[in-house]
């Protein structure tokens, strides 16, 4: 999503780049360029007016700070009014002081509220809380069962009779209450288009439940129709905030950018996949940095943090750096990166990802993660611990166990070979290039957090104390001195 839109004014950005002086011809040839790029991702009408506007005012009434240029300035202005048109800010959750809070999910059939609301019980137990679910929709065959299957998955209770919704979603929160749950999440039925019996079903829940947040579930595939589709809600409910499903889509992203815009409401979570985990608060500024080819180191960290073992990761870099480092080391590693995420998608999220980058990381191939896996685990324990032993006899079983070729076989022990031989050579205590590109994510997240006075995310502080506490003896001063030869190189002294 969004790739139209952030190639747009990427291009914008280059082309402000080396403008000493911007005239206000200059300024509206830019404006005219983002309206372009706001229209072609779908954004409302007058939704791009008022972004317009606003960025023209920023411009002309914001003083030009002395680090930034002109072209930066505008960049600044308009990456600061995206925020704002996002939301402004993340969605602070405030709970009700008697339990339990009532959180009513409506929207379309097919937007996803009924594996949005599993997403959603999951992320206030990551919270800390103790969800209850609640299915009303008796409409759509199996919505229940599959509410049940969802929250099995979750470890969250599920509520539902065959009666009528309106008497399921009033049974469901005194169950709640009964049990001591404290947050209540009622999924109700849609249709395929707004009809007033949906809308009379919808209210008639929100009157006998009272919630405290209602959300709209909109699929941001369905780009201005969606908007269409919060007015309409909007004005028979008094929505709380949207919930946008299927952000990793190939949409363009009108929706989103519209949303709060249309009805005055912002994004307040957003689903960027087909699995429970892939679910959080939506963060209006770090979505504006992705739009800006700006990346969103902050979303990395915290996803780094939710799925990887601080203590393995550790203990790999430890070993990395004392040489002995192993294939099974390194295929836990892998596994630990897999856990958040498709790599692609990660690749994305790092900052000063170029166009042509951004384009490689869409085209990266989970699958090839599966092959390796499968080459390493068709050798032997002791082939894993010592790969030199991995002649050409055993590369071609090992080609056969995996159902791989010997050219892929010898691929990846080259490889796995100049890791070991590049965590050998470093020093300085210098974070290493992971798979993934994790140990740079470490570095500039540690750098950052220690500018801003924040704590180190843990799995972080324990990766580099793990590469520091391995690190060479002679690391400071980077080994010993090779001898100078004419043109510049360096040769490795002679062993004795």
């Amino acid at each position: 999503m969004f790739d139209s839109l952030s190639g747009r004014l990427e291009r914008l950005s280059t082309s402000l780049r080396s403008r000493g002086r911007l005239s206000d011809a200059d300024l509206e040839e830019a404006l005219a360029e983002v309206r372009a790029a706001l229209l072609e991702a779908d954004v409302e009408l007058t939704v791009v007016r008022a972004f317009l506007d606003a960025v023209r005012e920023r411009v002309r009434g914001e003083n030009v700070a002395q680090s930034l240029t002109p072209g930066q300035h505008v960049i600044k202005a308009v990456h600061d009014q995206l925020v704002e048109v996002l939301g402004g800010s993340a969605l602070k959750v405030t709970y009700a002081s008697k339990p339990p809070t009532v959180v009513l999910l409506a929207g379309l059939q097919g937007a996803g509220k009924t594996t949005t609301a599993a997403k959603l019980a999951q992320w206030f137990k990551q919270q800390g809380r103790q969800p209850y679910l609640v299915g009303t929709d008796l409409q759509r065959p199996a919505a229940v069962e599959q509410l049940r299957v969802l929250a099995s998955q979750i470890g969250v209770e599920v509520y539902s009779d065959t009666t009528d919704p309106v008497s399921v979603a009033r049974a469901g929160v005194a169950e709640a209450q009964r049990l001591g749950r404290d947050v209540v999440i009622i999924d109700t039925a849609g249709r395929l288009a707004i009809d007033e019996a949906l809308m009379a079903e919808v209210r008639s829940i929100s009157a006998e439940t009272a919630p405290h947040y209602t959300f709209l579930v909109i699929d941001a595939v369905t780009g201005q129709d969606a908007v269409h589709t919060a007015r309409a809600f909007h004005d028979s409910l008094e929505l709380s905030g949207i919930i946008v499903t299927k952000l990793d889509y190939d949409a363009r992203g009108g929706a989103v950018l519209s949303a709060r815009g249309v009805v005055g409401r912002p994004v307040v979570f957003a689903s960027t996949g087909e699995k429970l985990a892939d679910f959080d608060l939506f963060h209006p500024d770090r979505m504006a940095s992705r739009i800006l080819g700006m990346g969103d180191i902050m979303s990395l960290i915290e996803q780094a943090e939710r799925t990887m073992d601080p203590e393995t990761m550790a203990a790999s870099a430890q070993k990395m750096m004392s040489g002995a480092f192993t294939l099974d080391d390194f295929m836990a590693q892998l596994n630990q990166i897999r856990k958040m995420g498709s790599l692609g998608g990660l690749m994305r999220l790092m900052p000063g990802m170029t166009k042509e980058m951004r384009t490689a990381a869409a085209n990266v191939d989970d699958g090839e993660l599966n092959k390796i896996e499968a080459i390493i685990h068709s050798m032997t324990p002791r082939e894993r611990r010592d790969p030199n032993l991995i002649d050409g006899s055993r590369r071609s079983r090992i080609a056969k166990g995996s159902g791989s070729s010997v050219t892929a076989v010898n691929q990846l022990l080259k490889q796995f070979d100049q890791m070991k031989k590049m965590m050998r050579q470093m020093g300085g205590g210098g974070m290493p290039q992971l798979p993934g590109g994790m140990g740079k994510m470490a570095q500039m997240a540690a750098r950052g957090a220690a500018a801003r006075g924040d704590a180190v995310p843990p799995g972080f502080e324990a990766l580099a104390s793990g590469m520091k506490s391995a690190a060479p003896a002679n690391a400071s001063t980077g080994g010993p001195k090779g001898k100078k030869k004419k043109g510049g190189r360096v040769t490795p002294p002679k062993q004795r």
